[in-house]
């Protein structure tokens, strides 16, 4: 049987997030946990996470998994969600700038004011509800999900990684943008899949079976 680790830094909706994955993980132990050993014994690693970006990473380090995540990413397969990719990279300008953990080279920004859609209308900051992702590149955790199915957001800041190569997944909302991104046992994406119905489910499910590889 394997175990999933669902990271808990005191931050997230890890109750939805835990429950989503079992769900799907009919054959696998789904731990909510902050314990360092556990997470690095875990063949699966979960980090969600929601709120600010200096809270989260204030939390992250106050519960010493820092360097955990940071070790530990590349080496089995690594869900990130939404705070949860945000705090992979370089910088964010929330809260006048914060540094990050610089998994993934990259700039957190916040979404312009005003934000105009392509009719010159306003959009709403932050950017709240469902919005069709579209594949920028085939992945194993796209797998029967179609191409600009809609997910589940709730962020008013968005990523911009160094490695357009990086991003496997795009929205647009007043701009184009990055909401998933993957690597080497890595995936992370800027929506909530644990809150986005039955293709939510699906990412999670791929995740689950997932070897890792892109």
């Amino acid at each position: 049987m394997q175990r999933i680790a669902v990271i808990d830094y005191g931050m997230g909706n890890l109750r939805s997030v835990s429950k989503a994955i079992e769900c799907v993980a009919d054959n696998a132990e789904v731990l909510v946990t902050s314990d360092a050993k556990l997470i690095s014994t875990a063949d699966r690693i979960v980090c969600p996470g929601q709120g600010a970006a200096a809270d989260c990473m204030a939390a992250l380090n106050d519960a010493n998994l820092i360097n955990t995540v940071q070790e530990l990413i590349g080496t089995r397969p690594f869900l990130g969600i939404c705070m949860g990719l945000q705090v992979l990279l370089t910088h964010s300008e929330e809260n006048d700038g914060i540094d990050c953990m610089n998994v993934v080279p990259g700039q957190v920004k916040r979404f312009a004011s005003p934000l105009l859609d392509t009719s010159g209308q306003r959009l709403k900051v932050p950017h709240m509800g469902w919005s069709p992702v579209a594949h920028s590149v085939a992945h194993p955790l796209w797998d029967n999900i179609a191409d600009k199915a809609r997910f589940y957001f709730a962020h008013s800041y968005y990523c911009a990684p160094d490695d357009q190569g990086s991003v496997v997944g795009q929205c647009e909302y007043g701009i184009e943008f990055a909401v998933a991104i993957a690597g080497q046992q890595l995936f992370a994406c800027q929506f909530h899949p644990e809150k986005s119905a039955k293709d939510g489910l699906q990412l999670l499910r791929n995740f689950v079976a997932w070897n890792g590889k892109s």
